[in-house]
């Protein structure tokens, strides 16, 4: 018997933890990789990669105030 091997895709909606991981994981890593390279020191550093962790936080925030709510 084959398992069957949840998936997402755009035409169900899928309720796993799986979904976002990936796109959350490419975001992080650009992220660390902007914030960390423009640090100036080894506490900018670890400045960069503190924000890369929250940076959707950010997004929402930003977005939240140009909506206007």
């Amino acid at each position: 018997m084959a398992k069957k091997k949840d998936k997402c895709d755009w035409k169900s909606s899928c309720n796993t933890k799986e979904c976002g991981g990936c796109a959350y994981f490419l975001g992080f890593l650009g992220a660390a990789i902007y914030y960390i390279s423009t640090a100036t020191g080894f506490w900018g550093g670890v400045l960069g990669f503190i924000k890369a962790i929250i940076w959707p936080l950010f997004l929402v925030l930003e977005v939240l105030k140009y909506v206007g709510a």
